[in-house]
């Protein structure tokens, strides 16, 4: 493969799930900012193993992958834990919230644990099996299960609490 159809490819391969990619950063990390972060990081990770991915065809599976385990690493680093701004004195800017932030199953979602949220996400609205979740998450697969039945469990309750019409029809 030349380097020109290297690049066409994965050109047409972002350009086509960039916005489900997105969207799939802002379930793992409940922030839109953040999120965009996630999905540029996860990116260039693709890119630089593209020939492989794309030669194994696993491509949409192992960028959710990389999505995962990148915002894993950033969750661990110190800098994240910081602080930045000037606190009081710097106060962000007002703005209207996205309407996919004003869901209240997002709302919900972002309530979860995270290792119980990123279960959720990819089990029940990306439709991994449980080996599957188990594998992107190097986690057990009784792990997936439990994760799973307790974070339905809550959005079950958190939904029900937000009251009629509010839950999600799936």
């Amino acid at each position: 493969m030349t380097r020109t159809s290297r690049d066409e490819a994965y050109t047409a391969f972002v350009a086509a799930r960039r916005t489900h990619l997105r969207r799939v950063a802002y379930a793992v990390c409940g922030d839109w900012h953040q999120a965009e972060d996630l999905l540029q990081t996860a990116l260039v990770k693709l890119y630089v193993a593209w020939p492989r991915i794309r030669r194994d065809g696993r491509e949409a599976a192992d960028v959710r992958q990389i999505i995962v385990r990148a915002h894993s690493d950033e969750t661990r680093r110190p800098h994240r834990r910081e602080s930045i701004g000037l606190g009081e004195h710097d106060p962000p800017a007002p703005t209207a919230p996205a309407y996919e932030e004003r869901t209240v199953l997002f709302e919900a979602l972002q309530s979860l644990p995270l290792q119980q949220r990123k279960v959720v996400v990819l089990r029940h609205w990306l439709g991994l099996s449980v080996r599957e979740t188990a594998a992107e998450l190097g986690i057990h697969e009784g792990t997936v299960k439990s994760h799973s039945s307790r974070g339905l469990a809550h959005l079950e309750t958190t939904l029900a609490e937000s009251g009629p019409g509010t839950q999600h029809r799936g």
